[in-house]
């Protein structure tokens, strides 16, 4: 029994080291904005982007709304995008009413099927937020409100790289 625990532990903690030898790509995905509009991981290399999951039921998102609208036009000009992504459960004709409601400056995504969250590691959690890079490497993924601070200083050396 002790030598399974130990094995266990072996395993789990040369599971840790190697995956962080390898870079975490974002991965490719397709998005439809409200308005039709086509984006893609691809089309959104060269700029640091913000995915954000979020639904207009939760209380999380909707707090962390306004920060994330002044940051997409702190640094929009500078080659920031943000993408926010509604989750499936969300009904459409909320998403848009908030949208239209709040003038939100940037890219909004309906997720119907789910498949954009789920090729993010199955997201369930809202507000869930991941940093690309320009590359297309995930810098840091923010399960919760971002720490605001933290996420400009990371945009800001991301767009100098």
């Amino acid at each position: 029994m002790k030598l399974n625990k130990a094995l266990t532990v072996a395993l789990l903690a040369a599971s840790t080291l190697l995956s962080g030898c390898f870079t975490d790509g974002a991965p490719a995905v397709q998005y439809t904005s409200l308005s039709g509009q086509q984006a893609s991981t691809d089309s959104l290399k060269g700029k640091v982007v913000l995915v954000n999951f979020w639904a207009t039921s939760c209380s999380g998102c909707m707090a962390e709304m306004p920060k994330l609208v002044a940051t997409q036009q702190k640094y929009a000009p500078q080659g920031f995008q943000t993408v926010a992504v509604a989750m499936s459960y969300d009904p459409p004709n909320y998403v848009q009413a908030y949208v239209n409601d709040k003038k939100l400056p940037f890219f909004v995504a309906l997720d119907s099927q789910g498949s954009i969250a789920k090729s993010f590691g199955d997201i369930q959690l809202t507000p869930t937020s991941i940093l690309i890079d320009k590359q297309g490497n995930i810098i840091k993924r923010f399960v919760g409100e971002p720490d605001f601070a933290e996420l400009h200083q990371l945009i800001e050396q991301n767009l100098k790289a």
